[in-house]
């Protein structure tokens, strides 16, 4: 096994060859096997259009809605674990700043920061990003946008997540949550390097630097190419390049600048990098688990015709998995993102439903022959994944 200067020099070399290192896929299209072409996605089309799987569930989830009398949206139950984490998030920054803690204490409540800041992700923007956080659509909105206040931006993230990824799941050239060359090789239809044999041991480190990418380079190269991958970003008007350029010099006056001043810049960076990397790993590893493990289909039909055999519905559940659903913890702090089935099945509902749609998700791929994976264990589902890394490596 090479030693670690082998590693190093290799990663090097990759970054030199790549300088648009982990940008999207239109970016890195010499490393796909048998690239489509540039205006494939505007052609691919999924089969059977009668839909029998989807139509057949849209019905028992309408009649679960009908009978329980009760709304799709968020809940006052999801209200209350908003308010928590919003609450907690806020404390933990003014202690930071205002009570000066000892260094040890302020490492943690940067640690906490990235962890709050996840589940903000997950149980409020995320939500709202697909409408399902309140009935009321400006609350939705304002979901939406919480996005900003982590760094991101709202508009970016609803092309690239529920425009793109939604409908084009785990579909190589397309799906842009799935294009990480050259540093991760995520399925083996993408480009094989030397490096990536090791990416299962290094692949943690990524992922903590994922939000940080994400932050510096990846919206601002999204924004100044007008696109997403191939796709071209829907219209943004003055409005939307206002709050874009406000919200990151706020952000990074809030998170940086302001700290520097009360911890000096060292302790600043190592706060912020703190909190990235928690940030990171975690929302990194929700998303893996769901759609980059080995039990996941990642299609290479539409490479040759521009179609997906199977209705879209059955697509997406041939490339998403759902994990340890009986842990009541995770699916609170997560936003029943590991039900992740069924939120690509029903995206507009609130997660605090996924429960108890999951059971006529299954009813349904039984009777339909369709084959539903769930991980039993939050371990099972890790297993999972870094099998699949290596297995994909060497692929």
């Amino acid at each position: 096994m090479p030693g670690l200067n082998v590693i190093v020099g290799q990663f090097a070399y990759l970054i030199h060859q790549h300088s648009n290192l982990l940008i999207e896929t239109s970016l890195l299209s010499p490393g796909i096997t048998k690239a489509p072409a540039a205006d494939a996605h505007a052609r691919i089309r999924f089969g059977n259009h009668k839909n029998p799987f989807l139509s057949a569930l849209k019905l028992k989830v309408n009649r679960y809605f009908e009978e329980e009398s009760i709304s799709r949206s968020g809940t006052t139950t999801l209200f209350i674990k908003a308010s928590f984490f919003i609450t907690t998030y806020f404390i933990s920054y003014c202690v930071l700043l205002l009570a000066h803690p000892a260094g040890w204490l302020a490492l943690l409540l940067c640690a906490y920061l990235g962890f709050a800041a996840a589940a903000i992700g997950f149980n409020i923007m995320h939500d709202g990003s697909h409408g399902s956080f309140s009935d009321k659509k400006w609350i939705n909105v304002l979901a939406a946008y919480s996005i900003n206040i982590l760094g991101g931006d709202a508009v970016l993230w609803k092309n690239k997540h529920n425009i793109i990824h939604h409908t084009y799941t785990n579909i190589e050239g397309h799906d842009q949550d799935i294009a990480q060359l050259p540093v991760l090789r995520l399925n083996r239809l993408q480009k094989k390097y030397y490096l990536h044999r090791f990416q299962h041991l290094y692949c943690f480190a990524v992922y903590g630097l994922s939000s940080l990418l994400w932050v510096f380079l990846l919206d601002f190269i999204k924004y100044f190419q007008g696109k997403v991958g191939n796709f071209k970003i829907n219209n943004m008007d003055v409005k939307d390049h206002f709050i874009f350029w406000v919200s990151k010099i706020t952000y990074f006056s809030f998170y940086l600048v302001i700290p520097a001043l009360v911890w000096g810049w060292a302790g600043a960076i190592t706060g912020f990098l703190v909190f990235h990397f928690v940030l990171g790993v975690i929302l990194s590893t929700v998303f893996q688990l769901a759609h980059v493990v080995g039990e996941a289909e990642f299609t290479d039909s539409h490479l040759s015709d521009h179609k997906i055999e199977d209705e879209w519905a059955i697509h997406q559940v041939k490339t998403t998995t759902n994990f340890c659903t009986g842990n009541d913890w995770m699916t609170w702090y997560v936003g029943g993102l590991n039900f992740q089935v069924v939120h690509h099945l029903f995206p507009k509902v609130s997660h605090v439903h996924y429960p108890a749609l999951n059971k006529l998700v299954v009813e349904t791929c039984t009777e339909h022959q369709v084959t539903y994976h769930e991980f039993p264990s939050f371990l099972s589902a890790i297993r999972s994944h870094m099998n699949h890394l290596k297995e994909t490596a060497s692929a």
